[in-house]
């Protein structure tokens, strides 16, 4: 894959480290992967072609992709607070959240992860989260979504922004 300008990978006994303008990542590899960084090109390797190499090798290119991207683009998740009287908060690296519980949540955002949260008259409250390491934002984004998660009847809950529901009939479609 190609390494874009401004981002410099390094290979060094199984460890892999990725510096960019938005941060730095690290991933060890596993024995029988290896890397090539030659002419701003990064091509993983492996020993032999074991199933079990395949695999590796599949799942370590994969992860040295996202680092690259990550470090030279980001990754954002957006999500929307669907419900009546729902709301969102951003205060610093602490989310506060309404979710029609008897009281808010205070949700604590790791420091690599910026948060902002936009409520508009009229429209569901967005959350967006943003940072370099696309297994962290993704996380974050799923805890954001176990405190309330979309139920099937009438869809309010936590979503991401374009996902499409499926919604269940009540019990008065059972009654024909």
């Amino acid at each position: 894959m190609n390494i874009p300008n401004g981002v410099e990978v390094k290979f060094d006994n199984g460890m892999v480290s990725v510096k960019g303008p938005k941060g730095t990542l690290q991933q060890e590899f596993k024995p029988g992967i290896g890397l090539d960084i030659e002419d701003n090109q990064a091509v993983v390797t492996r020993a032999d072609d074991s199933k079990p190499q395949k695999s590796m090798h599949g799942l370590y290119r994969a992860l040295l992709h996202n680092m690259i991207v990550g470090v030279s683009e980001g990754y954002k998740v957006q999500q929307e607070l669907v419900g009546v009287g729902y709301k969102a908060e951003a205060k610093g690296q602490v989310l506060e959240l309404n979710l029609g519980y008897s009281h808010d949540i205070f949700f604590r955002i790791p420091d690599e992860v910026n948060v902002t949260a936009v409520m508009e008259k009229g429209k569901n409250p967005i959350i967006t989260l943003e940072s370099y390491d696309k297994q962290l934002v993704g996380q974050v984004a799923a805890k954001i979504r176990s405190l309330r998660k979309p139920e099937p009847y009438k869809g309010k809950g936590i979503k991401f922004v374009g996902e499409v529901l499926r919604k269940k009939a009540g019990k008065s479609a059972a009654k024909k």
